[in-house]
């Protein structure tokens, strides 16, 4: 198996969280070997060999409660027949291994394109048409969940971290501001493009359910919206694709600024956990910082 041993934060490395695999695959009676590793980013993937199966692992036994909210998410969309990722139904999970929630996932076999802005915006308004089940305890929407988490843990130098927490509670302040017209409903939480996969059938498929709530659908519209006009990660073509799509252009509202500072906020310190992993993950943590430090800049960020 090839991982690789740097650091990301403490505890969790690519190296340990091959361990955890080892010893989940185990339990769950799976064969670990020549697994490989997809991603080291909020969770460690990793692709069996033996099976079409991707095994998910958490930083941290704190999210042990979240790993339970995406495997209940994952069974109430497969029986509505939504199009999104399925559990390994046969595995008891999420299990717990050496402090690591462990979850199995059905490999989704990838066609030969990627999704497109106006699938996205499709799949968005439909899963916010759908009614949440009464036996379906889902949380609020909370951009600050994970944050200070984040903050406390991350190895970056401490007049960064001081600045963060400033900024933290900034946000907080707006946040508690915020006043919604739209009804409540299920948000997935982390709706970018790369959250949707197209199969060798030709299916879109939604993907990641760690951050999917019970609250207001802007914060589904929150990304694109803030890759677009802020970032111009897409063309205004790609853009119009997923606004006609969905139906609504949430730069239009009068808190988009808002949610745009928390977005931004959260793409940095998303990224920022692994600025061990390498030097272009550090270079692009310090274009991200900097575009904090000066909201009114224009963002060279690129995505990852």
């Amino acid at each position: 198996m090839a991982v690789d041993a740097a650091r990301t934060d403490e505890g969790f490395t690519s190296a340990g969280a091959a361990r955890v695999l080892r010893s989940a695959c185990r339990t769950a009676g799976l064969d670990d070997r020549g697994a490989q590793l997809i991603r080291l980013g909020e969770n460690a993937l990793f692709r069996l060999a033996s099976a079409p199966v991707v095994v998910r692992i958490a930083r941290g036994k704190e999210w042990l409660s979240t790993a339970g909210k995406e495997v209940a998410v994952a069974r109430w969309l497969a029986a509505e027949g939504f199009s999104a990722a399925r559990i390994v139904e046969d595995v008891e999970q999420p299990l717990l291994i050496d402090g690591h929630p462990v979850t199995f996932w059905h490999l989704i076999v990838e066609g030969d394109r990627k999704a497109t802005y106006g699938e996205l915006g499709g799949i968005l308004r439909d899963l916010h048409s759908l009614t949440v089940p009464a036996g379906l305890a889902l949380p609020p929407f909370d951009p600050f969940g994970k944050q200070e988490l984040r903050i406390d843990k991350a190895v970056i130098p401490e007049d960064d971290r001081a600045f963060l927490r400033k900024r933290w509670r900034e946000l907080r302040e707006r946040y508690a501001e915020l006043c919604f017209a739209t009804s409540k409903g299920p948000v997935h939480g982390d709706a970018h493009v790369q959250n949707l996969m197209i199969d060798n059938q030709g299916r879109a498929i939604l993907i990641d359910f760690e951050a999917f709530c019970f609250d207001h659908p802007e914060w589904d519209l929150m990304v694109t919206a803030v890759e677009h006009h802020s970032l111009a990660w897409q063309t205004d073509e790609q853009y119009a694709e997923f606004v006609r799509a969905y139906g609504r252009d949430l730069y239009e509202w009068h808190a988009y600024d808002t949610l745009r500072g928390l977005q931004e906020f959260g793409m940095t310190t998303w990224l920022m956990q692994n600025v061990q992993e390498g030097e272009g993950v550090a270079a692009e943590y310090q274009r991200r910082i900097a575009g904090l430090r000066n909201e009114g800049a224009p963002r060279d960020w690129r995505p990852w």
